[in-house]
């Protein structure tokens, strides 16, 4: 495949050799004939790809690039920039699939006469799959000039799988790359989205983005319409859903503010399904005051969400369903109170579920989702509205400890009873269907929550019973595992300071008596989660509560490091001296970012030992490193005494009692709050008496 020129940063590097970063950074130290940068910053220098790729088969480190890392350095290194090199891409893969027998003669062509002849087939397959208007431009011969290698390539990748899975291995590898610039729909909410909306052959995203919500309607979709202010998102959206669904699907994708400028105006879909910027103050609020879409009251300045629940309503057939990811302000805001009420009133409203924090962006708030209906005329409306909190008991602080497939059965599970009855048996603490009179006061607040009776205390005295006579048991233990005197109280005030002498974790490294490995790189493969140990773990003393992200569609999963019992962890931020042994029920997980595994030969460090004298205050203070904002660690600098292999685990078993003592001083503080709690609860609601 012809070459473009393209650049490659240290991270590219590393995934073409399938090492870390770190790697990269000792081969640039060590070695003088390795590739000088040819752009980017001094702290992230960029590479020439074509120096790399010699460089790595030279030194034996590299058999051949990965195809699909190759067309994705030339997507990022294209100058027209990374967007318009995914649209080239996703429109040569369109052609190379539905116009199969085409291609083999194009292809023969030279790159100059290739990118003249494009146009014309790429105008046909275009009009012929989106219609004449659309989403995506072709793109004329000047504009593919740089493109044509790239093209190449992506023809190349779609004959290794299929021209839809190439794509959406290019697009994943710029979302991936581009975090904070895409709000994206996780594919766990957007499934759960789809399911409540039901079977639909039309569906409707007025704000598509990406078109993850699209993508999971189209099992029954026939037609499926998009429209998004992002020209570049609607186009690579139009691409992304014709190469993954079936040529009968109809992709009708749109650029434009559909609040301001609807391109579906006369549209009545079977479902709506959308996740709406949240929080837009210029929304159309002034030019958009008597538009007909504002059934159900004229939304303020300040309620941008209810303006695109009332779009979607209005796109909705009679019976139709939508379902919008809403912020949770959007339930309680006393500016569209009177919004809701009219919502209430007529039965538009059929459902609020309150998803945990974690499950969708922004993650750091537990977001709703809201199921409307379009009242069908001359039907009276429904008596009940359901209530759904699934923050109670199936999440866990943190994103990635979110149980996801619990949090979906929760929902469905009151969702289908609900949806065939119109009404639905109480759940304490988790579901309720409200009968809308209650609703109807002067906050008309929805918050799930606050209507939900509180769980019942689990199994009421009787558990508190349980925790009390689980911390008396360990009250009883940390009182045997207290340390003795670390005096004899007839000698004196204490013992004078011993002076030893000292290594450090860098010397033994060089000697071969430990090996050194930081973490933070690494994936797995498909439908293999691998646990991460990460630093809040580390100092917590807890599980491992991470995950590594999946390799990308058609790319290598990247090695990461992996825990052994007895490992010593040490995370390296937060200006403290913390080691953890690794004990048999964390081996296995995945070493996380900024947690640093010192790997103790056993025949020459005792990990008790090595973890023990790494906690001590003065090392604390000599290896640690100062930034403006920040105290890092240098764990090479981190010391101990040099002293033999027996005297080393003598001391190794005192570090190892003081750690079990500490984990049941742990233990006791959590017990003792999860009674004091039981208590509290228990003497409110009646399950325990004064």
């Amino acid at each position: 495949m012809p070459d473009n020129a393209a650049e490659v940063t240290a991270a590219g590097i590393a995934r073409l050799a399938g090492v870390g970063r770190a790697a990269v950074s000792n081969w640039r130290r060590r070695h003088a004939d390795f590739p000088r940068p040819v752009g980017g910053t001094e702290t992230s220098p960029s590479f020439a790809l074509a120096d790399v790729e010699d460089w790595l088969r030279a030194q034996g480190k590299l058999a051949e690039v990965p195809l699909g890392e190759r067309v994705w350095q030339q997507i990022a290194a294209h100058p027209a920039g990374a967007v318009t090199a995914l649209v080239h891409a996703g429109c040569a893969l369109l052609l190379v699939r539905d116009r199969a027998a085409a291609w083999p003669t194009l292809a023969a062509a030279p790159d100059t006469r290739l990118a003249e002849l494009l146009p014309v087939p790429l105008e046909e397959t275009l009009t012929e799959r989106f219609g004449v208007e659309r989403a995506v431009r072709t793109p004329t011969a000047r504009a593919l000039a740089p493109s044509v290698p790239l093209v190449r390539g992506a023809a190349e990748l779609a004959a290794e799988s299929s021209p839809g899975e190439a794509f959406e291995f290019l697009l994943g590898r710029h979302l991936d790359a581009n975090p904070r610039q895409y709000t994206l729909t996780p594919p766990g909410p957007a499934a759960l989205m789809a399911a409540l909306a039901g079977p639909a052959a039309t569906v409707l995203d007025p704000a598509c983005g990406t078109g993850a919500l699209l993508r999971a309607a189209t099992a029954t979709a026939t037609v499926v319409h998009g429209q998004d202010a992002d020209g570049d998102l609607a186009a690579l959206t139009a691409l992304r859903l014709a190469l993954t669904t079936d040529r009968t699907t109809d992709v009708r994708v749109l650029p434009g503010d559909t609040l301001r400028a609807d391109a579906f105006p006369a549209l009545t879909a079977d479902a709506v399904l959308c996740h709406p910027p949240f929080n837009e103050r210029n929304w159309g609020h002034d030019e958009l005051a008597y538009d007909p879409r504002w059934e159900y009251g004229f939304p303020a300045r300040t309620e941008s969400e209810l303006a695109w629940v009332q779009h979607a309503l209005a796109r909705l057939r009679p019976g139709g369903t939508a379902v919008l990811l809403m912020p949770p302000a959007a339930a309680s805001r006393r500016s569209g109170r009177r919004i809701r009420a009219d919502l209430l009133r007529r039965g538009a409203l059929r459902a609020v579920v309150a998803l945990p924090a974690g499950a969708a962006p922004p993650y750091g708030i537990p977001l709703h989702l809201w199921v409307l209906r379009r009242p069908v005329p001359g039907e009276r409306p429904p008596a009940e509205l359901l209530l759904v909190d699934t923050a109670t008991e199936t999440s866990a602080p943190g994103r990635d400890r979110l149980d996801w497939p619990a949090v979906e059965t929760a929902v469905l599970d009151a969702w289908r009873p609900f949806l065939q009855d119109g009404t639905l048996a109480e759940t304490p603490g988790e579901s309720r269907s409200v009968p809308v009179i209650e609703l109807l006061d002067d906050d008309v607040d929805l918050a799930p929550a606050r209507h939900l009776p509180p769980p019942a205390a689990a199994e009421g005295a009787a558990q508190l019973a349980g925790v009390r006579e689980r911390l008396t048991e360990t009250l009883r233990r940390t009182r045997e595992l207290t340390p003795p005197p670390a005096t004899d109280p007839t000698a004196g005030p204490g013992l004078p300071g011993v002076h030893r002498t000292a290594t450090t974790v860098g010397e033994l490294a060089r000697a071969g008596a430990l090996t050194l490995h930081a973490g933070g790189a690494g994936s797995a493969a498909a439908g293999a989660p691998v646990r991460v140990l990460t630093d809040t773990d580390v100092l917590a003393a807890q599980a491992p509560s991470g995950s590594l992200p999946e390799a990308p569609p058609g790319g290598p999963a990247e090695e990461p490091v992996l825990l052994a019992a007895g490992d010593v962890v040490v995370p390296v931020l937060g200006g403290g001296a913390v080691a953890r042994v690794v004990d048999p029920a964390t081996a296995g997980a995945a070493l996380g970012r900024n947690v640093h595994l010192l790997r103790p030969d056993p025949a020459a460090v005792d990990p008790w030992f090595l973890a023990g004298f790494l906690r001590v205050t003065a090392n604390k203070r000599q290896a640690s490193s100062y930034a403006s904002t920040a105290t890092r660690l240098d764990v090479r600098r981190l010391q101990l005494p040099r002293l033999p292999l027996a005297e080393q685990r003598r001391y190794g078993a005192r570090f190892q009692a003081l750690a079990e003592f500490e984990e049941a001083l742990r233990l006791a503080g959590r017990l003792g709050e999860q009674l004091v709690q039981g208590m509290y609860d228990g003497l409110a609601d009646g399950t325990v008496t004064p």
